[in-house]
């Protein structure tokens, strides 16, 4: 199957995650407002957020493309609250006051369409994985944030990043908490009529 195959995401660690599986995607970044979205759940906001991504990319191309969308987005839930990314750093050292010693559930909603001589197939579904953070200091709290990596990503912490240090265990796929999960995304696919190794091939 030769089709093209589009990340609708603007995160490197998504991309760099594909590309280490051997997925080498073109990269389209929707730009819709998520302020506009909510939802009663963190499940449900990550898959409606990843829908609209996907969808706003959709719009973009040619109703007679052949072409695979994969869209997500991730939010931490601490205390039945959903966190995406810190508006800035006091907010991001709070946040991190609040988490540490403690768990929390990183939710990442994918988005799959494949489409196909016209004709839309498409899936979404919610992985979900349980974070525990290191006890930090203020100090090392201070420190961290001042790194600036904080600020970037959803929860205000990385798994493959500066953040690495300070979770000291994952229940789950760790994949998911870098922001997409490699084993949901084949289920999907295969579900969807496309084998993962063929895209492999394909890059």
């Amino acid at each position: 199957m030769t089709v093209r195959l589009i990340l609708a995401s603007a995160s490197p660690a998504r991309l760099q995650t594909l590309r280490r599986a051997g997925v080498r995607p073109e990269v389209v970044v929707s730009g819709v407002d998520e302020s506009l979205v909510s939802r009663e759940t963190s499940a449900d906001l990550v898959l409606a957020l990843a829908e609209l991504k996907g969808q706003a990319v959709l719009d973009l191309l040619s109703p007679t493309d052949d072409v695979i969308v994969v869209a997500c987005d991730s939010m931490l839930e601490l205390d039945g609250q959903s966190f995406g990314k810190p508006d800035d750093a006091a907010e991001a050292v709070a946040r991190w006051r609040t988490m540490r010693g403690r768990d929390g559930i990183l939710h990442t909603g994918h988005w799959v369409v494949i489409r196909q001589h016209g004709r839309d197939r498409v899936a979404a579904r919610v992985a979900s994985t349980t974070v525990t953070f290191a006890d930090l200091d203020d100090a090392e709290i201070d420190a961290y944030v001042a790194t600036g990596e904080p600020l970037w990503v959803a929860g205000a912490f990385t798994l493959d990043g500066l953040g690495g240090p300070y979770v000291t265990r994952i229940d789950g796929d760790p994949h998911n908490v870098v922001g997409i999960s490699l084993p949901l995304l084949r289920v999907m696919l295969r579900d969807l009529g496309i084998r993962w190794h063929d895209l492999v091939e394909r890059a």
